[in-house]
């Protein structure tokens, strides 16, 4: 009876030696510790051209660090500084809503977002702006403005149309006042 019940058991068995024997023999062999011939010592300094850097290449984030080396030879494009987009979108961005209250500011991602501002020549309307500054080049599709209108219906805010203009003349005037920017720097 003991013999009937186990007479699968060899097909298994012959099925599980190998691949149990080749685990064992992987496991084995990965704690041999066999030379691939160099230095068993860890080089303390190494040349810089070895790492593919140029002999005097700054560090990881570049020519003088995160925020910017000399910069006294480079043109004005306001590309350069600390920013991860164009400075001067982003600066005059910064200045064209001065007005409204901000939620957010990234200047690594070039995101500016701002909380609902009521003019006070009209109580019963309020808007809110998001801009995207989309790269380091100073170019007219390097902004983009969204522009969001409520108005108050009986207590209650209510999503309202933009004037199809509306953002198309926010992204004029941060280019205008971007270009105001660069003229300033260069006459300095």
């Amino acid at each position: 009876m003991k013999i009937a019940a186990f007479r699968g058991w060899s097909a298994f068995a012959k099925r599980l030696i190998p691949i149990v024997i080749a685990g064992l023999l992987t496991g084995y062999l990965s704690a041999c510790n066999f030379s691939l011939g160099g230095s068993e010592s860890y080089p303390e300094e190494r040349d810089r051209s070895e790492r593919g850097a140029g002999a005097n290449s700054g560090t990881v984030f570049g020519e003088g660090g995160l925020f910017g080396g000399d910069k006294s030879n480079a043109p004005d494009n306001g590309a350069s500084g600390g920013v991860g987009v164009n400075s001067l979108l982003w600066r005059a961005s910064l200045d064209t809503i001065s007005f409204m209250p901000l939620v957010s500011a990234d200047p690594f991602g070039g995101v500016i977002i701002t909380d609902w501002y009521t003019p006070p020549q009209t109580p019963n309307e309020r808007f809110k702006v998001n801009i995207y500054i989309l790269g380091r080049a100073l170019r007219a599709d390097g902004v983009r403005a969204s522009v969001f209108r409520q108005t108050n219906d009986s207590g209650a805010w209510a999503d309202a149309p933009v004037a199809l203009n509306t953002s198309t003349d926010l992204e004029n005037a941060i280019l205008t006042r971007a270009r105001q920017l660069r003229m300033s720097g260069q006459q300095q």
